[in-house]
């Protein structure tokens, strides 16, 4: 199987599918600006220490929560001035998703970005305008779709004159509140784009919790060290100071204190494929 070798462009200065991993990494919510300064500045770090790209990521609205009374966010025009201060403050890089036609033009202004969740990877008028946008676009796969239908997303950007469009992989559904990794849609996506896996949101148990998701985090180990041994070109990994008082996601978020012993055992496994293949 040939594997896709062209890179994307995340900046001018920073690529995807290249010579070095690319971490995308932050809360899962844009909670507040001394949240989100705090997890980028020491994952900045602790990239830099381990010679990780990386790309912070935090969302200003959760427009997919289980239930009405779930935290949603601090609305587009909030959530945009935290990520603007991050990416000035710390002088990284941003992705964040979004939701709606009408939302690309505005948060491209902020993000390098833009990331369509995965509920939303077959909407066409939705990766069009991101596409449009110039900037470089991440679709999740959808939890009900097969690898090898991502090739039809990719194309939709690409037919707006934009190639610096990816893919992540976050699991497939399993029955009801179930996520499962078919490590073979790795491969099979990485013939079209660059592909990040998503460790996080891939132990997620999606409504598990009665009116909210649950997660077991135990596992993001497995799988993303099985997922570095297969072969990816970035790793999306959501996590915050104290998970247990996260407003989203906390249940399959990594403690921010666990992050560097995370990020260095990960990294081994995928220098070691990358010197085997």
């Amino acid at each position: 199987m040939d594997v896709f070798s062209k890179r994307v462009a995340i900046t001018n200065e920073l690529t995807l599918g290249g010579d070095r991993l690319v971490l995308f990494s932050g809360p899962c919510a844009a909670e507040s600006d001394e949240i989100c300064l705090e997890v980028g500045t020491e994952v900045k770090k602790i990239c830099a220490d381990l010679g990780i790209d990386y790309v912070f990521k935090a969302s200003f609205d959760k427009a997919n929560r289980t239930s009405l009374g779930s935290y949603r966010g601090s609305g587009m025009n909030e959530g945009l001035k935290i990520l603007e201060r991050v990416k000035k403050d710390l002088h990284v890089p941003v992705v964040t998703d979004v939701h709606e036609s009408y939302q690309c033009n505005e948060v491209a202004q902020v993000a390098d970005v833009l990331q369509i969740p995965a509920f939303l990877c077959r909407q066409t008028d939705l990766l069009k305008a991101a596409a449009r946008t110039g900037k470089a676009v991440k679709i999740k796969k959808g939890q009900f779709m097969a690898p090898e239908d991502m090739k039809y997303a990719v194309d939709k950007v690409r037919g707006e004159g934009n190639n610096n469009v990816f893919l992540t992989e976050r699991g497939a559904s399993f029955g009801y509140h179930t996520l499962v990794v078919d490590m073979r849609s790795l491969p099979v996506m990485r013939q079209y784009t660059p592909v990040v896996f998503d460790v996080t949101h891939s132990v997620q148990q999606p409504g598990g919790k009665g009116g909210s998701s649950g997660g077991q985090r135990e596992f993001a180990p497995y799988l993303a060290k099985a997922a570095a041994a297969t072969g990816v070109d970035g790793f999306f990994i959501e996590t915050h100071p104290n998970p247990e008082k996260a407003l989203s996601d906390g249940p399959n978020m990594i403690p921010l204190k666990e992050m560097r012993g995370f990020m260095t055992a990960l990294l081994q496994f995928w220098k070691l494929q990358r010197s085997a293949s």
